[in-house]
């Protein structure tokens, strides 16, 4: 009776909406290494100040660290912006200038105007910045703009090399993983970028950022039908996008980074 017990536990947490995910630790990484290849040197002495030694990569991952502590509950709102289907770019704006919800967008343009404000504590600083570094992260991960009704495609279940998961899960991490490098491999193998990509991702606004996330979330629901098994095939379609998400992310932190410390 216990072993049924603990099995009927652990099929539970494993489809229990984990939204507060994104990318996983190696994800996150990369998006932070890439974020700081491209600060201009006022931006990462300022940065520097404030976080010690610590790096964006390492700084990332601070979020997922604090999970276990339920004092910090009230963040899980803070990681995506699910919508359902239908939008277009025009209508999601609409939506963003009228939005008062505790999401993604709201929240980082918090605390983007609380890190310009030189009279907080260094704790707030610190505690601000490494949610933006993750967060800007969170939203370039598409499920972070998923269905609402799915919570982020967490409830379409699916497996990956015969382990039942789902495929919030398979775009959090196990993508990534399934290349087998560090995170300062990974960097290396994908952070190629002129410096005309990188102007024309940072002027976007950030509204873009949620809506190429949204699109990409809708093809990738198209082309993964629920209960499917996935494996190589499935990396081998999918991986490039996954790769373009995470450039997209480190460049646009670094120009977030820049525009409030580089002033």
């Amino acid at each position: 009776m216990k072993t049924i017990y603990t099995l009927l536990t652990a099929t539970f947490l494993l489809y229990m909406p984990f939204h507060a995910s994104a990318w996983g630790a190696n994800g996150h990484r990369i998006v932070g290494e890439i974020g700081e290849s491209y600060l201009t040197a006022k931006a990462k002495l300022a940065i520097q100040q404030i976080l010690g030694f610590e790096s964006l990569a390492i700084a990332s991952t601070y979020s997922d660290f604090i999970k276990s502590d339920t004092s910090y509950k009230y963040l899980d709102a803070w990681h995506y912006c699910d919508f359902e289907d239908g939008f277009t770019k025009e209508t999601m704006n609409d939506y963003f200038k009228n939005d008062t919800a505790v999401d993604a967008y709201t929240r980082l343009n918090f605390i983007m105007k609380e890190l310009k404000n030189k009279s907080i504590t260094k704790e707030k600083k610190q505690f601000y910045l490494r949610m933006l570094i993750h967060i800007v992260g969170d939203v370039h991960q598409p499920f972070h703009v998923g269905r609402q009704s799915d919570f982020g495609a967490n409830r379409v279940r699916l497996s990956w090399f015969n382990e039942p998961t789902n495929l919030h899960a398979v775009w959090d991490e196990k993508l990534i993983e399934n290349q087998k490098l560090s995170y300062t491999e990974y960097t290396k193998a994908i952070n190629h970028t002129s410096l005309a990509d990188r102007k024309k991702l940072q002027q976007q606004p950030m509204s873009d950022w949620f809506y190429e996330s949204y699109v990409l979330s809708r093809k990738v629901y198209a082309d993964t039908k629920p209960d499917a098994k996935l494996s190589y095939r499935y990396t081998y379609d999918h991986i490039a996008e996954v790769n373009a998400q995470l450039v997209k992310a480190g460049v646009r932190l670094a120009g977030v980074l820049n525009s409030i410390y580089d002033k």
